[in-house]
């Protein structure tokens, strides 16, 4: 999106403002989509990502399923329009209750804990099952968004498959899918296709499978230059080993993917205004109307995010420290170059429709902000800004 429209969206609807453009989003979803030449392939959108109800039904729209983590996101899913059998719901460390409730739905259940196995296996052998297993692959851009590894809390370690054998013989159970997922940010597709082969090792165990589910975590790129997921490369070589693995197991599956960030983090643009500008000794400060409160990425996973200052687009370039107004230290950025930033100009955080809005608290007792969907060339408002009412809307005051 161009930095007027970004600006002419600012002025409409306030900032902090989170916009995204629809069209990026289709794009990215049908590069994935034309990048795998397989017969059976199936999208499950990480709605954790974003879960705006708009950003679902646009996904819906294009064909999409959805891979959901609590019953809450199952249930935003299914008001979005998602029919049961185009959701996946892949918890960890959930209550049984909750699983069984999803399963009541008709939802596609993923477990990854041995004793949760034997348990839903023995009072629902019927109901359809996929097996999350952890590959012991190490990958992904920080050590919180690394899921695959040794000491991960995630997925049945494949040492494990000779108990998950005999628990599907003793409980009958049926085991239609299966899963992994090794981290986020992935730099190199030859670790990911290493990972693919532990999974198709292990399906070779399952004689009735009806689908597999590599994960994702493919990188975008957050800077000018940087390394992204080479999905093109991907989707040759895994279309090819998938195929072939499709003949050796004697039956057509369908191949599944869960992306999220892939899908809408560089749709999403996060504007905020400029409350201050403080000179140190050494520093050049821009404090922003806006903190990790609505924007905890930097501070939480040391992502770096491309900081533009729309309404200065041109000017000359100084180093700048951008700050927030939270009570803590909320550094977004280390003397990063920005065109010469005033009081009262818009920057533009790049790179923000993944894991940003989603994250977003009321810490300091502030709102959330608003957020609006770009498309057709006009900017649509999908959720308001909060208000004094919506803090205390569920607060009960105790007169002692």
């Amino acid at each position: 999106m161009q930095p007027k429209e970004l600006l002419d969206l600012a002025e409409q609807f306030g900032n902090p403002l989170y916009v995204y453009d629809a069209e990026k989003i289709e794009f990215q979803y049908n590069r994935l989509t034309n990048a795998f030449k397989v017969e059976k392939l199936r999208i499950n959108y990480a709605m954790k990502a974003l879960s705006n109800i708009s950003i679902l039904k646009l996904l819906k729209n294009l064909g999409s399923g959805l891979d959901t983590v609590s019953i809450q996101e199952v249930q935003l899913g299914l008001h979005a329009g998602f029919t049961p059998d185009k959701i996946i719901f892949t918890p960890n460390g959930v209550s049984f209750e909750e699983i069984e409730e999803v399963a009541e739905m008709g939802v596609q259940i993923n477990i990854d804990n041995l004793s949760v196995l034997e348990h839903f296996g023995a009072k629902h052998p019927k109901v359809p099952v996929c097996i999350r297993i952890n590959p012991h692959v190490m990958a992904g851009g920080n050590e919180n968004i690394s899921v695959g590894h040794i000491d991960s809390k995630f997925g049945i370690s494949i040492y494990q498959i000779p108990h998950v054998l005999r628990i599907v013989e003793n409980t009958k159970m049926n085991i239609n899918g299966i899963h992994m997922h090794t981290g986020s940010d992935i730099l190199d597709i030859e670790v990911f296709l290493y990972a693919s082969e532990i999974l198709f090792d292990t399906a070779k165990q399952f004689k009735n499978l009806e689908f597999l589910d590599f994960g994702s975590g493919f990188k975008v790129p957050y800077k000018k230059g940087d390394i992204e997921t080479n999905i093109e490369e991907l989707g040759r070589k895994l279309t090819k080993r998938f195929l072939a693995f499709e003949k050796e197991y004697g039956r057509e599956l369908t191949l599944a993917f869960e992306p999220g960030k892939f899908l809408v983090s560089e749709a999403g643009h996060f504007l905020a205004k400029v409350n201050v500008v403080k000179q140190t000794t050494s520093t050049v400060f821009a404090g922003i109307d806006s903190g990790f409160n609505h924007l905890i990425r930097p501070m939480f996973y040391g992502s770096q995010h491309n900081i533009e200052n729309i309404s200065n687009p041109k000017g000359k370039e100084r180093f700048y420290t951008v700050v927030g107004y939270i009570c803590e230290t909320d550094t977004f950025a280390n003397n990063r170059r920005i065109p010469e930033i005033h009081e009262g100009d818009i920057l533009c955080f790049r790179n923000a429709g993944a894991y940003c809005f989603s994250m977003a608290s009321n810490y300091n007792s502030r709102f959330k902000p608003a957020e609006v969907l770009w498309k057709n060339g006009k900017g649509h408002l999908i959720r308001e800004r909060e208000t004094f009412d919506d803090l205390l809307q569920n607060q009960i005051l105790v007169e002692l």
